[in-house]
């Protein structure tokens, strides 16, 4: 059950009028009321042909008129507003159970507290199955203002109640984090004009898109303006900006004057001063396409910065600033991936904002490196190769899972359940990915022998996984992929139990899947000559003894490991 309450209006007449009128689209039906204030002794305008709309208002407003008669400034934002809707599928309610429910409401919003006979009048009105319509006049009998500071916060707890109460479905407690929902005539006025979405969810993914893009506030303002968006800066007298309000193009009142919205209005971690602190927490020494020259492309750098995201949700503050900056990393992935995963990506960014934000303060300088691999993913000219696309992809899945268990422990129920939604969408580009790879890797498998050997390496790696690896369909190209590591000097023993510290393989669902993206990520190098490596450290040891009069070298015996590879090889 959702109850909305809305901004205060200043006309009690016109909401009756939208209350009893047939709806924007004919949706409304034998409007009436199932519940009021305990003196309410005007007849109902659904029930009796002779009573107007006009006399309800007056009557209703009657507290709000004497109070603005006796003191000089008038009370003009008097009309509280509040839908309650219950869920689709839940049982169809009486009028009288719809009345019970709104009396608990106006309770807990301290609109009419219990046993408070000079509370505010108030009606609530049906007009169609699955909700009603609370409205109330917010100047008690008495001349006072109700106390309705956190009101929203008392309303959704009680909403909780009643669907405990009345068998419902039950939605997760609110924690003040959550975006506003768009109102009834944004949706209608992007559905007139064949906008796909309202102007704040619009506005709002054009704003996450744009963060991986800038380092500071400034260059934040100038790109969203350099995108189309009408831009509103608020500065000091000094020319610093204070604030910022977005427009989207087209989106006019009635006057022909373009809408704004603050940042902070779209979503609570868009305000200008959220934004300063992130992108001030990732000032990069040089701009990202001074890296260029790198011999790791910016995919592999991001899936390294992803490693360590377990350990690094140690600390609460770390944790909500490493999954803030892993929103952002998604969405400049989504920005840079080929058509085939993009839609999964994006779908997958949006998914994962709820995620982005809780009620834990963020120490935003601990994600400098996932914010940094961000940033320059954005600026690079060239796309993603095959293998570090998937190896990115794939441990945005693991980071997302490590991301949503991290909320659950922490209580965050609507963060965790955005993260489970996200996982869904990178799994399904993950899948993508990979699937070109492993049809590559299996038509050149290793000889039946290397492949047993292989085989040996693996139970010895992962034990308790081998047999689940083993009998998954990818284990071919996984032998390939060890194999091919092997070839550039790797250890397959030691990837395998490399990998799997890295990302557990209790949950996956093709443990031999998520070993191959591993293995090709960590393995793509040529490990260093482990001979040649052996004889510098001799030549500089005998240099160092000449130098210092020692006399013997130690003898450098290879481990048993390394004699049973060198065979092998």
């Amino acid at each position: 059950m959702i109850a909305a309450i809305k901004p205060a209006g200043t006309n009690t007449r016109g909401l009756l009028a939208y209350l009893y009128g047939r709806g924007s689209h004919d949706e409304h039906f034998d409007p009436h009321i199932v519940a009021g204030f305990a003196m309410l002794g005007m007849p109902d305008p659904g029930r009796d042909e002779n009573a107007t709309l006009t006399e309800l208002g007056r009557y209703l407003d009657e507290p709000v008129t004497l109070r603005n008669s006796e003191f000089g400034k008038p009370v003009t934002d008097h009309v509280w507003h509040c839908p309650v809707r219950a869920a689709p599928e839940d049982r169809h309610l009486s009028d009288t159970e719809w009345g019970e429910i709104a009396q608990r409401i106006v309770q807990a919003a301290g609109i009419a507290p219990a046993s408070d006979d000079l509370a505010c009048r108030w009606i609530a009105v049906r007009h169609a199955d699955d909700h009603i319509h609370i409205l109330a006049t917010t100047v008690r009998e008495d001349g006072r203002r109700p106390k309705l500071h956190d009101s929203g916060l008392r309303v959704g707890d009680a909403c909780r109640e009643i669907e405990k109460d009345y068998g419902l479905h039950r939605l997760k407690k609110g924690d003040r984090t959550g975006t506003r929902r768009p109102t009834q005539a944004e949706m209608h006025k992007a559905e007139r004009l064949g906008w796909e979405q309202p102007s704040p969810e619009w506005l709002q993914d054009r704003i996450r898109a744009a963060i991986p893009h800038v380092t500071g506030a400034e260059e934040f303002i100038a790109y969203l303006e350099a995108t189309g968006i009408e831009v509103q800066a608020r500065r000091g007298p000094s020319g610093d900006l204070l604030g910022y309000a977005v427009g989207r193009p087209g989106d006019v009142n009635e006057a022909g004057e373009q809408i704004y919205h603050p940042g902070s209005k779209i979503s609570p971690d868009l305000s200008l001063p959220k934004i300063k602190a992130r992108l001030e927490s990732s000032q990069p020494e040089e701009h990202p396409t001074a890296r260029r020259n790198h011999p790791s492309t910016p995919w592999h750098q991001a899936a390294d910065a992803l490693d360590t995201l377990h350990t690094d949700l140690a600390d609460d503050t770390h944790a909500q600033a490493h999954i803030t900056a892993l929103g952002e990393l998604i969405e400049a992935t989504a920005e840079k991936a080929p058509d085939n995963l993009r839609a999964e990506l994006q779908a997958a960014s949006k998914a994962f904002a709820r995620a982005q934000r809780s009620q834990v303060r963020a120490e935003d300088r601990a994600a400098h490196a996932l914010r940094s691999a961000a940033r320059d993913i954005v600026h690079t000219a060239t796309g993603p190769d095959g293998s570090a696309l998937t190896a990115l992809v794939a441990a945005l899945v693991w980071a997302a899972i490590v991301a949503g268990r991290w909320h659950e422990a922490k209580n965050h129920a609507h963060q965790a359940d955005a993260a489970r939604q996200a996982v869904q969408h990178l799994q399904t580009a993950a899948d993508r990915a990979l699937t070109p790879m492993l049809a590559e890797l299996t038509a050149r498998p290793p000889r039946d022998q290397a492949r047993r050997v292989l085989a040996s390496d693996v139970r010895a790696a992962v034990p308790d996984h081998a047999e689940r690896v083993l009998a998954d369909p990818a284990w071919p190209a996984l032998a390939t992929a060890l194999a091919d590591a092997e070839a550039r000097g790797h250890p397959p023993h030691q990837l395998l139990r490399e990998a799997a510290a890295q990302r557990e393989l209790i949950t996956a669902r093709q443990p031999a899947r998520v070993l191959v993206t591993r293995i090709q990520h960590t393995g793509r190098s040529p490990a260093p000559n482990r001979r040649a490596e052996a004889a510098r450290r001799r030549s500089t040891i005998a240099v160092s003894a000449q130098q210092t009069g020692i006399g013997r070298l130690p003898v450098v015996t290879p481990s048993p490991t390394e004699q049973q590879h060198r065979q092998r090889r």
